[in-house]
C-alpha cells in the first residue's frame, strides 16, 4: 500500500527557494510523487510513496528545528494518486490576500481539539452552553462531496471569495461559538485569524481540519466525503479514497 501524508507549517522562511530545492532532492530521492508549495509563511505539502521513502523524508524535514514537531495527517491506497512530484514557491502557501490573516503576526487562532468538537456536536453546545455553527471555509466544489452536518457553507470558488460571501451572515453568527474548518487546516486558521482580527472574537479553528477529524473520531456529524486534491477524489470518514487508481495529475491547486 501506498502512504499518502498531508502537513503544512506555518513559520517564518527567509530563503523559499533554497528550502524548496532541499524539499525537491528529498523527494525525488524516494521517488515520491505529490506537490510541496513553500513561501514565506510556511511550507505546504502533499506527498505520496512507500512507507521507507516517507519516513526518510520526514526525517530530514523534521531534522530542521522549524519543523521538528509538524504534525502530518496520513491515509493509504493501493496506487501513487499523482502523476509527479511538483515544487514550487509561492507568494502564500494558500492565497488570502487579507491583512490579519498570517500566523506569523502573533499567535495562531485558539482550536478545538476533534474530540472535543464531536463531544459539543453530540450534545447541541459547546461547554459554555453556546450554540456551536461549524463554518466551512472551503469552495463549492469541495462541500458538494461532503460537509458537517447543519454547516454554513458558502457559494464561493476561491478561498479570496470568502470575505465577501461571509459579511451577510457576520451578525447572526455574533451569539454563536463559530468553528471553522477546511480539508487538512491551512484555510481555517487564515480565515480564524482574519475573523477574529476583523472582530469576531467568537471564532476557533477546528485543529487538523477535516482530514484530522476523520483521523481521531471518523465521521461523526459528517455527511459524505472530503474533497482531496489529487486523483482519489474524495476520502470518506474512514480515509477511503473514493477513486482510487493511477494516478494522471489532475490540473488542480492545491489547499488544506
Amino acid at each position: 500500500m501506498i502512504r499518502n501524508i498531508a502537513a503544512y507549517r506555518f513559520v517564518e522562511i527567509a530563503d523559499p527557494r533554497g528550502l524548496a530545492a532541499e524539499l525537491r532532492v528529498w523527494a525525488e530521492a524516494g521517488a515520491l510523487r505529490g506537490t510541496v508549495l513553500v513561501a514565506p509563511e510556511g511550507i505546504n505539502l502533499f506527498l505520496a510513496g512507500t512507507d521507507a521513502a516517507i519516513a526518510a523524508f520526514l526525517g530530514h524535514l523534521r531534522a530542521d528545528p522549524r519543523f521538528a514537531d509538524i504534525a502530518v495527517k496520513d491515509s493509504r491506497s493501493a496506487t501513487v494518486p499523482f502523476g509527479r512530484l511538483k515544487v514550487k514557491t509561492k507568494r502564500e502557501i494558500i492565497s488570502f490576500r487579507r491583512d490579519g490573516a498570517s500566523p506569523l503576526r502573533g499567535d495562531r487562532a485558539p482550536a478545538v481539539a476533534p474530540r472535543v468538537l464531536a463531544r459539543w456536536l453530540a450534545q447541541g453546545v459547546d461547554d459554555a452552553g453556546r450554540r456551536v455553527v461549524l463554518l466551512d471555509t472551503r469552495n463549492r466544489e469541495e462541500t458538494a462531496h461532503g460537509a458537517f452536518e447543519g454547516a454554513l457553507t458558502l457559494p464561493i470558488d476561491n478561498f479570496t471569495d470568502l470575505p465577501a460571501a461571509l459579511a451577510p451572515h457576520r451578525d447572526a453568527l455574533a451569539d454563536a461559538t463559530v468553528v471553522s474548518y477546511c480539508t487538512g487546516g491551512i484555510r481555517c486558521e487564515k480565515a480564524a485569524l482574519w475573523m477574529r482580527e476583523s472582530g469576531m472574537d467568537n471564532v476557533l479553528q477546528l485543529d487538523g481540519g477535516i482530514l484530522g477529524y476523520f483521523e481521531a473520531v471518523g465521521g461523526a456529524g459528517y455527511s459524505g466525503r472530503c474533497f482531496v486534491f489529487d486523483d482519489r477524489v474524495a476520502l470518506d470518514p474512514a480515509l477511503r479514497a473514493l477513486v482510487d487508481h493511477a494516478g494522471t495529475d489532475a490540473p488542480r491547486e492545491l489547499a488544506a
